[in-house]
């Protein structure tokens, strides 16, 4: 795991997750014995997966009981298949019971977007397109989800509104025009990374002149991509972006856009089917 970058604000959220689900106790789990301990399996349900969320859960299960021990048997960014044995949780079973769904909708959900971000990568690997995210994450898991992005080996766009331009419709209808968007930005901030969204070939030789640092070519057909490429010859990064799915990447890819963003990384991930059984070694 020493290759992913764990977001900052990882304690916190799982801190805030948990006392969702928790609240003032669990009532359930006082069913079972104070004093009783177990063992607890995390199983894989579905015939492909990519790993994603380990720390999270290792966060999940120590704020509710330090003493509990975790065995991971797969590593963060894995492929994983049908009935494979993901972790063994030992411990305390009121613990082990109370963590359960806060810590599987962790590793359900990152893997998601890790396994969905994998299969992407996979399709566009022999081109010179790098995948990127989008701002179009669940809220308050906007970090969670970029991180699981890298593990599926995609890459993060901007974190959000603060750490770098993107010039879209809206600001440019707002600021009177693509130059003059541009132009003002640069005198704002003339130290960060500046993209623009174009509309059609016309938008895209305007903000050619103005230079800004990527501009995205937004729902454009793959005809007019490829005339894009061709116009811009290398002065700027292209970028594709707007209703791509796996029926369309590879083409897309292959007109020699630099970066292609994708909303459903993040977005519409299916999260992967797994389960927490606690059971003894020999039903296993």
């Amino acid at each position: 795991m020493s290759e992913y970058v764990i977001p900052k604000d990882l304690k916190h959220v799982v801190t805030a997750a948990l006392q969702e689900d928790v609240g003032g106790g669990d009532v359930s789990s006082l069913l079972v014995p104070e004093d009783q301990s177990g063992d607890a399996y995390i199983l894989c349900r579905q015939e492909e997966a990519v790993i994603c969320g380990i720390p999270w859960v290792n966060e999940v299960f120590s704020q509710l009981d330090s003493h509990l021990k975790l065995n991971w048997l797969c590593t963060e960014g894995e492929e994983v298949g049908l009935n494979t044995k993901i972790a063994r949780i030992s411990g305390n079973t009121r613990a082990i019971l109370t963590g359960e769904r806060t810590a599987l909708n962790f590793l359900q959900t990152l893997s998601g977007t890790a396994t969905q971000t994998r299969t992407y990568v996979d399709l566009i690997k022999k081109t010179k397109a790098t995948l990127l995210d989008t701002r179009k994450t669940f809220p308050g898991l906007r970090a969670s989800q970029k991180y699981a992005v890298t593990v599926g080996g995609g890459c993060n766009h901007r974190k959000g509104l603060f750490d770098a331009y993107l010039i879209k419709e809206n600001h440019i209808q707002s600021c009177g025009g693509i130059t003059e968007a541009i132009k003002t930005a640069r005198k704002l901030n003339p130290y960060l990374t500046l993209e623009i969204e174009v509309k059609n070939t016309d938008e895209l030789d305007e903000a050619l002149t103005a230079m800004p640092d990527i501009i995205m070519l937004d729902n454009f057909p793959l005809l007019e991509l490829k005339k894009a490429v061709e116009i811009n010859k290398g002065r700027v990064k292209l970028e594709a972006s707007g209703g791509i799915g796996k029926d369309s990447v590879v083409e897309i890819a292959e007109t020699g856009v630099d970066y292609i963003s994708i909303g459903n990384l993040t977005k519409n991930c299916k999260a992967i089917d797994l389960s927490l059984l606690i059971t003894n070694d020999e039903f296993l």
